[in-house]
C-alpha cells in the first residue's frame, strides 16, 4: 500500500512519498504485491496477459501483451478499447496475473483487447489534460443535474486517454431517467457520454480518504469485495450502538466490523446459555455486560436499580449457579463467587461499554410559587377607595381613586375649596367660632366666595363637637 497522497494524486509523480519508493512496489490503489519480482526466478512459460490500471488503480482490466512490444511492470502503455484508445500503466505481469484472473472468474478466452504500443510524451500530455479537466466537468455536470431536478449525485468523472469519452459515476436511491441529461452533457462537453451507477461504498473507494483509525480507507487500498454489515456485528462485540461512530465515510456501517466477528462468535460459544437472570438468596441478579476475552460476566442486583456494585463472575461459577437454580437451590449471594479482577466492576466500566456514563439522579428543587396579588389591594394607602365604609360606596373627597400604576404622571394640581378630612370620618361642618365663642353650624363665607379654613383642634374637641356623636 502506498502513502495517503498516492490515492488522490492524478499526476505521474506522487504528492506523498515524492517517488522515494514504496514497499508495495507502486503508488496505485488496490495493488497486488509482486513477491516474484524480488526473486531471480524467470517464468518457464511466458504468459501474454497483463493487468493494466487506469487513473491510479481506480479501474483495472486485463490486456494481451504481444511479444514484439514486451512491456514490463510499471510501463505506461496505450491500449485498445471498444470506444477508442486509452492510456494506462501495467500493474502486474507474469504468473500472478493468472491467479488474479482466477480470483475474478475471468478466463483467458474472454481477454480480447491488446496493447498497441508504449506511451510517448504526447500521450502522457493528453492524459494529464484529461485528468485536469475532470473536476470542472463534474462541477458543471452536478449543476445541470440539479437544474433538471434529478434525484442523483455525480461522484466522479473519468475521461478516456484520447478525450473522446467521459464516464460519469453517480449514486441514486432508485432508477433515474437520465435521457434528457445525456443530451445536455453531449451538447455541453462534446464527448461520448457513459453513465454508470455505483453504490455508496464504491463511491468512497473511488474518491478515497482517511478513516477514523488514521489510515487510508480499506475500500480504496486493498478491499475488493464488499460484504453486508449489520448492527448484530456490533452487538456481538459489545460495542455501543452509536450510528455516528459505527458509520464510515460512505455513510454505511464500517466494513471493519466484520474483521473480528468470527473470533467473537467462537468465543461466545463457550459461554452458557440463558445467563440473563440468576436467582440468589439476596435477590435476583441481572446481566449487565460480558467480557469475552477475560471470560467474565458482570451482574448487578435487581433491587439496587443497576446503580450498586457490579459482581464479576467467571463462566464456570455462572454455570454452577444455573445448575443450582435448576434444582431449586439458591446461593447465599454473589460476593463469595466473585472473581478477583483488576477492575471491580464500577459504574465507570459500565459507562465505557454503553458509551454513556450514568450519574445518580439529582433531586429537583421545587420552585416557590409567587402569590398572586389581589387586584383590589394594589396601590398605596392614599390611593385606595375608602369611601364605602363611611357613606355607602361614596368616594372620599380630596383623595385620588386611581389604583395601581394607572395614576397619571406629573405633579398634582392644587385643590381649592375642599375641606381636608380623614377617610373614615364624614365631613365636618365649619368650626369657625362666632363672636360669642360658639362654633358655627355651617361654613359662612367671607364675601369673596372662599370658605374659611378650619383651625386644627385636638382629637378630644373634635369628637365632642361632632354632631354624629351626640
Amino acid at each position: 500500500m502506498g502513502c495517503s497522497g498516492c490515492t488522490v494524486c492524478s499526476s505521474k509523480s506522487p504528492n506523498g512519498c515524492k517517488n522515494n519508493g514504496c514497499a508495495s512496489g507502486g503508488c496505485n490503489r488496490l495493488n497486488t504485491f509482486d513477491w516474484l519480482s524480488s526473486l531471480d526466478v524467470k517464468d518457464a512459460l511466458y504468459f501474454d496477459i497483463v493487468e493494466v490500471s487506469f487513473k491510479n488503480g481506480s479501474r483495472k482490466h486485463f490486456f494481451r501483451n504481444p511479444e514484439y512490444i514486451n512491456a514490463l511492470t510499471g510501463d505506461d502503455i496505450v491500449v485498445e478499447t471498444s470506444t477508442g484508445l486509452d492510456v494506462g500503466r501495467i500493474s502486474l505481469s507474469g504468473e500472478l496475473v493468472r491467479l488474479q484472473m482466477r480470483k475474478k472468474n475471468i478466463s483467458e478466452e474472454e481477454v480480447l483487447n491488446s496493447i498497441i504500443r508504449l506511451a510517448n510524451d504526447r500521450d502522457l500530455e493528453r492524459l494529464e489534460e484529461a485528468r485536469q479537466s475532470e473536476m470542472p466537468t463534474m462541477i458543471r455536470a452536478r449543476a445541470i443535474a440539479r437544474t433538471l431536478g434529478l434525484d442523483m449525485k455525480i461522484g466522479d468523472v473519468e475521461y478516456q486517454g484520447d478525450k473522446r469519452k467521459a464516464t460519469f459515476y453517480y449514486t441514486a436511491d432508485g432508477r433515474v431517467d437520465f435521457r434528457e441529461l445525456i443530451r445536455h452533457f453531449a451538447k455541453e462537453f462534446r464527448v461520448k457520454i457513459e453513465m454508470r451507477q455505483i453504490g455508496a461504498r464504491q463511491e468512497s473507494s473511488r474518491i478515497g480518504g482517511i478513516g477514523s483509525c488514521g489510515r487510508e480507507l480499506c475500500c480504496s487500498t486493498w478491499l475488493t469485495d464488499f460484504k453486508s454489515v449489520t448492527t448484530s456485528a456490533a452487538r456481538y462485540q459489545n460495542l455501543a450502538i452509536n450510528q455516528a461512530k459505527l458509520s464510515g465515510m460512505c455513510g454505511r456501517l464500517k466494513c471493519c466490523l466484520n474483521y473480528e466477528l468470527d473470533t467473537y462468535l467462537d468465543a461466545i460459544d463457550q459461554f452458557p446459555a440463558n445467563i440473563d437472570r440468576l436467582s440468589t438468596q439476596a435477590g435476583f441478579a441481572i446481566l449487565v455486560k460480558t467480557d469475552i476475552f477475560k471470560r467474565l460476566v458482570y451482574y448487578a442486583y435487581e433491587h439496587e436499580n443497576f446503580r450498586g456494585k457490579l459482581y464479576a463472575l467467571p463462566i464456570e461459577k455462572v454455570q454452577q449457579i444455573l445448575d443450582m437454580n435448576a434444582h431449586g437451590e439458591k446461593p447465599v449471594d454473589l460476593l463469595a463467587m466473585q472473581a478477583i479482577v483488576d477492575t471491580t466492576g464500577s459504574v465507570e466500566d459500565y459507562g465505557d461499554v454503553t458509551g454513556v456514563i450514568e450519574l445518580p439522579e439529582e433531586e429537583k428543587r421545587r420552585r416557590k410559587k409567587k402569590k398572586k396579588r389581589n387586584p383590589g389591594s394594589g396601590g398605596s394607602g392614599n390611593q385606595r377607595n375608602q369611601g364605602d365604609q363611611a357613606g355607602g360606596n361614596k368616594q372620599a373627597q380630596g383623595h385620588n381613586t386611581t389604583q395601581g400604576n394607572n395614576r397619571p404622571q406629573g405633579p398634582r394640581p392644587p385643590q381649592k375649596n375642599k375641606s381636608q378630612q380623614r377617610p373614615n370620618q364624614p365631613a365636618k361642618p365649619d368650626q369657625t367660632p362666632k363672636a360669642d365663642g360658639r362654633p358655627n353650624a355651617e361654613n359662612k363665607g367671607d364675601g369673596t366666595g372662599n370658605a374659611h379654613k378650619p383651625k386644627r383642634k385636638s382629637r378630644r374637641n373634635r369628637n365632642r363637637n361632632n354632631p354624629n356623636n351626640k
